[in-house]
């Protein structure tokens, strides 16, 4: 499969060029490696969900190898050609839906909701008749039939063109919309740098009262963890934290998510379902980027903020639910404000109490304590160390990511360590090839550089080399631990021998 990069940079805009170049790029990366250049991308499994991406990137006629398409992607995801036919499935999928036999070129719509035809034929909204009529990405909510029964699912569907620009096939991506109800253990917060210390104590002076709480700061900074820290250490800590994603929710999704439906109350709409806002009665609930709200759903959350009341789709009957609100978002919200994007109602409403959150890079001296701490959840079986020199190291250097990125390269340096020590070798190498790879993207809108896509080749060879030597040559253990298929493994180690 190859990406023209050509393409991508000759129809991107100075302003957007560099951020389409890196996600493009992103795509010719395994999982394991995409550690290495993630940060810039706002969430996991965004790659081919970004319209950017959708609109920029070009691709063969002919998918040789569809399931690489979805080797970057951490969410549920299948690619189907213009037939309906499920070409390939990653491994979320599989864990979530089943392994699916794909000698017989199953049918989307069979399989996901047991139709004889197309949805659209069936009553239903179809994503693959509205993504191809459209060029775009669209979403829609779908009933699929699970291992657990039928299940509320948020299809999002992406077009994949050809280098003439023609749709050949679709990557459709799927999410649960269950209620995100969790209950927590107790948070384990590491840190004793000022800046963070100041963090918790604004905690620990917040968390007894109701007031509502905004969490600012870069993606990987831990915004959730110390949300759910505020929730344990408030009176509401017996009832549940009910977390809502509020990124890319269409107005159908936001309402179903936030306050539920009846029976009948769309189409797919088969039984009665609570939403958050419900399930959230005597607890707290957290909205996960609430910078992305659009406009014209900021108006429903902020009535539910402002009464505590709102209505299921579909019914004439108001609710009253009573919880604490926090939110947490990466954007400059006085900003958006400013730019019309974010209501200053709204604003006023989420923005009693913010707390800022530090950089993982303005608080250096955590990193010792925080590696060790990510170390620990590994698992008293493979109970990992760092030696002094290493812990040296991992302070010294840069985390664009944050935590996220720091856990991501620890998880890496365990697969590829022999015992149990990480020593200061393997980690200055690890940083080494990552400073590489993100060399790499960075000179890719550089027009006279001569690094090209073979760099970042070359690091896949040298991962799958030592993926397998850390596995003594068993290639299923090493594909496991990959995130990818053993089919995937073999057909990566023929492609870069």
């Amino acid at each position: 499969m190859e990406f023209p990069f050509n393409q991508c940079e000759n129809r991107a805009t100075s302003g957007d060029q560099f951020t389409i170049l890196k996600l493009v790029k992103k795509q010719c990366l395994t999982r394991a490696l995409r550690e290495w250049v993630k940060n810039d991308a706002k969430r996991l499994g965004r790659l081919v969900k970004n319209d950017k991406i959708s609109d920029t990137i070009g691709m063969k006629s002919t998918l040789t190898n569809p399931k690489d398409l979805l080797d970057v992607i951490e969410l549920p995801a299948i690619v189907v050609s213009k037939d309906y036919e499920i070409e390939a499935t990653n491994a979320a999928y599989e864990s979530a839906f089943g392994q699916l036999d794909l000698t017989n070129s199953p049918k989307c719509y069979a399989v996901s909701h047991g139709y004889d035809k197309p949805c659209d034929q069936s009553g239903e909204d179809c994503p693959m008749r509205q993504a191809r009529a459209s060029g775009k990405k669209t979403r829609v909510l779908h009933v699929h039939h699970t291992p657990r029964g039928r299940e509320y699912v948020d299809v999002e569907m992406t077009p994949i063109r050809d280098d003439s620009g023609n749709v050949t096939h679709f990557v459709e991506v799927l999410r649960s919309v269950e209620n995100k109800v969790t209950t927590h253990e107790p948070v384990k917060v590491a840190g004793s740098h000022p800046a963070f210390r100041q963090v918790l104590s604004q905690v620990s002076r917040v968390a007894d009262s109701d007031i509502a709480v905004v969490l600012l700061g870069e993606s990987g900074t831990g915004k959730e963890v110390i949300a759910q820290a505020i929730h344990q250490q408030s009176g509401r800590s017996k009832r549940p934290m009910v977390t809502l994603e509020c990124s890319g929710l269409t107005e159908t999704l936001f309402e179903s998510e936030l306050f539920g439906h009846t029976k009948g109350a769309f189409t797919g709409a088969n039984f009665e379902r609570q939403g958050l806002a419900s399930a959230a009665d005597g607890g707290t609930l957290f909205l996960d980027e609430v910078g992305d709200i659009p406009l014209n759903l900021q108006v429903k959350l902020l009535r539910l903020i402002e009464t505590g009341s709102y209505r299921p789709i579909g019914s004439s009957e108001s609710k009253h639910t009573d919880f604490r609100l926090i939110c947490a978002t990466h954007h400059d919200l006085w900003r958006r404000v400013q730019e019309g994007a974010f209501r200053l109602d709204l604003y006023y409403r989420i923005n009693v109490f913010p707390i800022h959150m530090p950089r993982l890079t303005d608080r250096r001296s955590d990193i010792p304590v925080i590696a060790d701490s990510i170390l620990e959840s590994l698992g008293p079986r493979n109970r990992y160390h760092l030696t002094q020199a290493a812990q040296s190291l991992l302070e010294e250097a840069d985390w664009p990511g944050n935590i996220r990125e720091l856990r991501n390269f620890l998880l890496r340096a365990s697969v590829l360590n022999d015992g149990n020590v990480l020593a200061q070798d393997l980690i200055n190498r690890l940083l080494k090839e990552r400073a590489i790879a993100m060399g790499g993207i960075e000179k890719l809108s550089d027009p006279n550089s001569k690094l090209t896509h073979y760099s970042l080749a070359e690091l896949e060879r040298r991962y799958f080399a030592e993926l397998l030597e850390a596995h003594q040559g068993d290639k299923k253990a090493a594909a496991k631990h990959a995130g990818i298929s053993l089919r995937t493994l073999y057909r990566k180690i023929e492609s870069l021998s």
